[in-house]
């Protein structure tokens, strides 16, 4: 399991190792992440690119730069999160996720340098250890632009110990009140602080907010590119059509109309890398990367063959909306997109199915008030599960909330996850929508998509790739 003195041997003994710093849980401040950085001889430095926050969106934009670069020729290093299978995941390069050993070997190397960073400024968490672990590995494989997304707030979030030259804010929203404050402008302020002296801004913010990044960019000298969301030409399971203004009709994969104002600020961003001298995309390898962007489980429709009632294929849709703004969106996409799913033409269409789950600490009732007023989710049947952990809400509390706003609805609890997708996709009429945590959603999309990057070595076995 583990070489000598507690350091991982293996990959699972890694990640075993790195989320046990979960028990130091969010403490934010940067100052452990700097120690850790200069412990690994700040491999950081010389990298430049783009940070992005908000509170929705983040992942899309992140997806949709990283696209265009890859096409472009550029060697890119992403930091999306959470997970939705294999923790590898979360540092990506050139597209993919790190191979294992590779995993293993960084967290091996900075696993000593964080209890060295603990005698003085207290044990790094298991967030502030694998942004150091992140930035090691892009500098260690020779990446050219960093696409990193901050991970909670801003101001004090760890990958803000890294400035890249340019930073984007997708949009302000109430969410992670605890830590950031109740009101959209103080939100925005926690924000708004990756905009730094010297770097180029970019922001889909509106209102409030708006007026926040705007004091905080003139503040310390920051242009600010301003994304307003494109006319959507047309909506389909393929994604969405876009008038982009110097692109013209524009395809992007990303399902949902709301992915207008996404690309609108990743469009924003690749001009805004282009003019920083970081680097420069051309219009062909926009419309490529566009158009082949993939955001796992946001909005991600699944096929499974066979899997349906009587040997039917089915059709799953995944989608964390984890917040009312997310479920917002999720109920937006659901009146457009209902009508092109399977039975959807139908004078009758079969009913959706609705297996639902929530961290007992998110806006619940929120995120129920937001999708049970969509008529696409009249007669919907919900099915309510946990996924595992001690923050979960459980799946019979769950099911009250539910029945209590829809009384008429046929509300069932199943507390095992695995059982509670199976049970909607072997029996479901119609479409299968999976939402309100991506830990429920990693766990479908393990249950029905097989990828083969995501394949994890277990105990005993060589990591490989």
């Amino acid at each position: 399991m583990s070489a000598g003195g507690g350091v991982p041997g293996s990959y699972p003994a890694a990640v075993a190792a790195l989320v046990a710093r979960g028990r130091f849980g969010i403490r934010l401040g940067l100052g452990r992440t700097r120690a850790l950085l200069r412990g690994m001889g700040n491999p950081e430095h010389g990298l430049r690119g783009v940070l992005v926050g908000g509170t929705n969106g983040k992942g899309s934009v992140v997806a949709l730069v990283a696209a265009c670069l890859t096409v472009a020729g550029w060697r890119t290093g992403e930091t999306p999160k959470p997970h939705l299978i294999s923790y590898r995941e979360r540092i990506r390069v050139a597209g993919r996720p790190i191979a294992a050993d590779d995993f293993t070997a960084a967290v091996r190397e900075a696993l000593p340098v964080a209890d060295r960073v603990a005698r003085r400024h207290g044990p790094p968490t298991e967030f502030e250890l694998l942004t150091a672990v992140a930035f090691t590995h892009f500098a260690r494989t020779g990446v050219d632009v960093g696409v990193i997304e901050v991970g909670l707030g801003g101001r004090l979030d760890a990958t803000h110990a890294w400035d890249g030259g340019v930073a984007a804010i997708t949009n302000v929203d109430l969410d992670h009140t605890e830590w950031l404050g109740t009101t959209i402008a103080g939100i925005a302020r926690e924000k708004a602080a990756i905009v730094m002296p010297g770097d180029r801004a970019v922001t889909g913010a509106v209102g409030d907010a708006l007026a926040v990044i705007r004091r905080r960019a003139r503040r310390v000298g920051a242009p600010l590119r301003v994304a307003i969301p494109p006319p959507v030409l047309a909506v389909d399971l393929a994604g969405i059509i876009v008038d982009l203004p110097d692109l013209g009709a524009t395809r992007v994969r990303l399902l949902g109309r709301h992915q207008a104002a996404n690309v609108a600020v990743a469009d924003a961003v690749l001009d805004t890398l282009e003019i920083a001298g970081i680097a420069a995309t051309p219009p062909s390898a926009r419309r490529a990367g566009y158009a082949t962007a993939c955001w796992p489980g946001r909005l991600e429709l699944v096929a499974v063959p066979g899997a349906g009632p009587g040997g039917a294929d089915a059709q799953v849709l995944l989608d964390g909306a984890h917040n009312p703004a997310g479920a917002a969106a999720l109920a937006a996409a659901l009146e457009e997109l209902c009508p092109l799913l399977r039975g959807g033409g139908d004078r009758v269409r079969p009913p959706i199915t609705l297996v639902v789950g929530s961290m007992a600490d998110k806006d619940v009732d929120g995120v129920i008030r937001a999708l049970a007023v969509v008529p696409a989710l009249a007669g919907v049947r919900v099915i309510t599960t946990a996924v595992a952990g001690g923050r979960a809400l459980p799946a019979v509390d769950l099911a009250a909330r539910w029945r209590a706003a829809l009384p008429r609805s046929a509300v069932e609890a199943v507390p095992d996850p695995g059982a509670a997708i199976d049970r909607a996709v072997a029996t479901a009429p119609g479409p299968v929508v999976v939402a309100g945590s991506l830990y429920l959603v990693g766990a479908a999309r393990a249950r029905l998509v097989d990828d083969p990057d995501l394949r994890d070595p277990l105990d005993g076995e060589a990591a490989g790739g």
